[in-house]
């Protein structure tokens, strides 16, 4: 029943692609505004997890986007749209990495060092409301920056494969599709991703604990106002 449900659903995504290519393909702004919009956050966060630099991604993903609209004739639906549009991301990315190396490595080495030493920016991911306490912001964006940090300094082959699977949720089958391997070598990168992230972040978390749970600003405004109201004591 569950598989019956699932190629049902999945149909109806690939009718949905289809219908949204051919507008896109007849020019139809609201049609592309829509493409695009939908699909940004996961061809970025690919993108990004294999440049690892927030402009370089932008960059990746506009020429990804020239590309995939210049060529809307090529989709025919054999993988659903998210996947066709990654792929066009994947490899304009990686174009990019083989591209900087071969740069690179004609560079003198003290210039190749200062080129290297470029730190990699903070993912934007989001962080809830705007009208959240300040204390719990930074908390979060403390524990965020960690995640960063780690799958940032995550070795090339194991990244992509945390990026697709953790951080977007792709399936196995999904990720494997996507990078053209097996699901038992998206398991085995993952698991090993997984665990190199956790040892990076224990050995960083201590300090961040030190603001966990906090509870002061408004939330600590809030619960005095209510206790000294039913105390009896007037605003």
């Amino acid at each position: 029943m569950a598989k019956v449900a699932n190629a049902a659903s999945a149909g109806i995504a690939l009718r949905a692609d289809m219908a949204l290519v051919e507008r896109a393909r007849a020019r139809e702004a609201g049609a592309c505004r829509l493409l695009i919009k939908t699909y940004n956050q996961r061809l970025y966060r690919l993108a990004r997890s294999i440049v690892r630099s927030d402009g370089e991604a932008e960059d990746v993903l506009q020429e990804a986007y020239m590309r995939a609209f210049t060529h809307l004739d090529g989709f025919r639906g054999d993988s659903a749209l998210a996947t066709w549009l990654s792929r066009i991301v994947i490899n304009e990315a990686l174009g990019r990495m083989r591209k900087r190396r071969r740069t690179a490595a004609v560079e003198a080495p003290e210039s190749y060092g200062e080129n290297r030493a470029g730190g990699a920016s903070i993912i934007p991911f989001p962080l809830g409301s705007s009208e959240a306490d300040p204390e719990r912001t930074m908390a979060q964006r403390q524990i965020l920056h960690l995640v960063e940090r780690a799958t940032d300094d995550l070795p090339d082959i194991y990244r992509t494969v945390f990026v697709a699977r953790v951080i977007e949720g792709l399936s196995m089958e999904e990720t494997a599709e996507l990078l053209g391997i097996k699901p038992e070598t998206v398991k085995t990168r993952l698991f090993r991703a997984r665990r190199l992230v956790r040892e990076q972040i224990e050995k960083e978390v201590g300090p961040v604990l030190m603001d966990a749970f906090p509870f002061a600003g408004r939330r600590c405004e809030r619960l005095t106002k209510a206790v000294m109201l039913r105390l009896g004591f007037a605003d």
